[in-house]
């Protein structure tokens, strides 16, 4: 709570420093970018990853292409959210010491993000799969594969993980209309697509490798298993080997987004409140009345958004 400010403007008063231009300057900073930071976080989220049985000795020629595979990827990802590469094809290497692969993160993070992103995959890969011939892992905003045989561009529609919600939506008939919407909205990307409908949300992405047609079999694939595999989930993923598609009651995801929120907006504020307690700093009355509008403001519009997320929940879940 603030003190009360004297009502004679000759006379000081003494304001908590977390509420000086400066602090409120900090506070205002980590606020605004918490969802942002949220954002990243989620897509480092491990999703799955599959490995070869085949391996490949330490030392020899293939282990210098892959780590000559890995070193294009960590610096081509700081520049472009997806790429491909040959290494070795047409050289003297022998046959099996070729690597083909690819990389490509989801198409709304920023390129920043997305170059940490794979620098987490490709840090990830070698542990998940140590000495394999060929790996692929995804993680919520990136994605890395290679192997030893040429595979970029040629069509492959296998199933690769599916994650259906617990969550279920009964005898709703606006919600399955929302959804099919969305989900038919999504089928005419060419590479990332978002889509909203009412109460229900969703995206997809093809890799870059496909053709426009191939992306819209791909895509048409997988959300045909969307409906066939988790029919009435609230929420629900299935990830092809070159496409995936996802949808969700809005507030199903967004919900622990907005709680941490505004859990985040009172650490900071107490954070900076004791530790600058002990400092004082003389400010006019005008000046704190605008600092206390101002967090008050704040504090309202993340109580808002709480109990916003909630409601929307609560309605898709019907």
């Amino acid at each position: 709570m603030l003190r009360s400010l004297h009502s004679h403007s000759t006379h000081k008063t003494t304001i908590p420093a977390a509420l000086t231009p400066s602090s409120l300057f900090l506070f205002l900073f980590f606020f605004l970018s918490y969802n942002t930071c949220f954002v990243v976080t989620a897509a480092h989220i491990f999703i799955y990853a599959g490995c070869s049985q085949e391996k490949y000795e330490p030392n020899s020629p293939f282990e210098g292409n892959h780590n000559s595979f890995f070193s294009s990827v960590v610096s081509s990802s700081s520049q472009a959210a997806y790429n491909s590469f040959a290494i070795g094809n047409g050289t003297s290497t022998p046959p099996e010491a070729n690597i083909y692969g690819l990389y490509q993160c989801r198409g709304d993070l920023k390129m920043f993000d997305c170059s940490r992103c794979i620098q987490s995959v490709v840090n990830q890969i070698g542990l998940v799969c140590p000495y394999s011939y060929g790996a692929s892992l995804q993680l919520d905003g990136c994605y890395v594969r290679y192997e030893h045989i040429d595979f970029l561009g040629k069509p492959d529609t296998s199933l690769r993980y599916k994650k259906c919600s617990t969550s279920t939506v009964n005898n709703d008939v606006e919600f399955y209309r929302r959804r099919d919407d969305v989900l038919a909205d999504l089928q005419t990307g060419i590479s990332f697509k978002v889509s909203t409908s009412g109460l229900v949300e969703g995206f997809a992405q093809c890799l870059g490798d496909l053709s426009s047609s191939d992306c819209t079999s791909c895509l048409a694939e997988a959300v045909g298993k969307l409906k066939n595999l988790c029919g009435s989930a609230a929420a629900a993923d299935v990830f092809l080997a070159q496409c995936y598609a996802r949808y969700w009651a809005s507030g199903y995801y967004d919900l622990s987004g907005a709680i941490q929120t505004l859990l985040s907006f009172c650490i900071i504020y107490f954070l900076l409140f004791a530790f600058d307690a002990c400092k004082d700093s003389s400010q006019e009355d005008q000046v704190g009345r605008t600092v206390a509008i101002i967090v008050g403001v704040l504090a309202g519009l993340a109580i808002l958004i709480v109990l916003l997320s909630i409601c929307r929940r609560a309605m898709g879940k019907g």
